[in-house]
């Protein structure tokens, strides 16, 4: 790779094949729409058909229900497209509560969607990427993959998984022409917040940004990419400052707000269609 630029090849967008998961609503939504702007063919994948559906024919993209914990409708869906050029690996959960609160069923649903879906979504992309000599990879994470939020443990186990799986993967893929790329956002106003406090000097943020950051990378090809980017180095100023400071700062932005929902029927609704996905 060049000492100055990213030395990736360059994709263009206009003759591109993008997937996209959890592209039914949200985020995901919003990126197929950048992308589709811009020329490029997307592919709107979303466990929920019905939205995908929708969502595939608002922009003129291709639907297809994909249960990102299923490697075969991971290599079906790459059969069916023939290629992809740029895989956003989006769709993700988020129950709150308290860690002892929390069933089993719902922690292992959390682990295999928002990290063996990663996991199987680049096993199933990377290798024709890596025989083609070039691709991109964009893994959705989350701030709460470097900064620990109280009522989100395995939430944050998740995406710290996600954040070492990026740092990982894109050193192993770098020498063949494949970039894979960390977005990190603070807290989006979408379906996975509803319910909780959001705001009071908690940065936050619309799908689009993160959209917008997404698509970006297509361009900068950076390892990781904070929404907003002044976090970036949050993690770090954390760790260095003293326990006592930390704490005092986290009491006066209301750092257990995930253990206590601003709207407690309307999180509930949301904690129990991700019980649902268990079942």
């Amino acid at each position: 790779m060049r000492i100055l630029g990213h030395g990736y090849p360059a994709i263009d967008i206009r003759d591109a094949k993008v997937l996209i998961t959890g592209a039914g609503r949200g985020i995901g939504l919003s990126t197929a729409q950048i992308f589709a702007d811009a020329g490029a063919e997307v592919a709107i994948a979303d466990v929920d058909t019905a939205a995908a559906e929708a969502a595939a024919a608002s922009i003129g993209a291709r639907a297809f229900e994909l249960d990102v914990r299923v490697r075969d409708q991971w290599d079906k869906a790459v059969a069916e497209l023939g290629r992809v050029d740029i895989l956003v690996n989006n769709a993700g959960v988020m129950p709150a509560g308290a860690f002892l609160d929390e069933p089993d069923a719902v922690g292992r649903a959390t682990i295999d969607i928002n990290v063996w879906g990663l996991i199987h979504g680049m096993r199933a992309v990377a290798p024709g990427m890596i025989a083609r000599g070039r691709g991109h990879i964009v893994n959705v994470a989350s701030l709460a993959g470097k900064i620990p939020i109280a009522g989100l443990a395995v939430y944050n186990a998740s995406k710290f998984a996600a954040v070492g799986l990026s740092a990982a993967t894109r050193l192993e893929f770098a020498e063949h022409g494949v970039s894979v790329s960390c977005v990190l956002p603070s807290a989006v106003r979408t379906r996975l917040s509803s319910g909780l406090t959001l705001g009071r000097g908690m940065p936050t943020v619309e799908p689009e940004d993160v959209a917008a950051a997404i698509v970006q990378t297509l361009q900068t090809r950076k390892a990781e990419v904070a929404v907003p980017n002044y976090l970036g180095p949050l993690d770090v100023a954390l760790a260095a400052a003293p326990e006592r400071a930390v704490q005092l700062v986290r009491k006066l932005f209301d750092g257990n707000r995930a253990l206590h929902p601003a709207d407690a029927d309307v999180r509930a609704k949301y904690e129990e269609q991700v019980r649902s996905i268990t079942e």
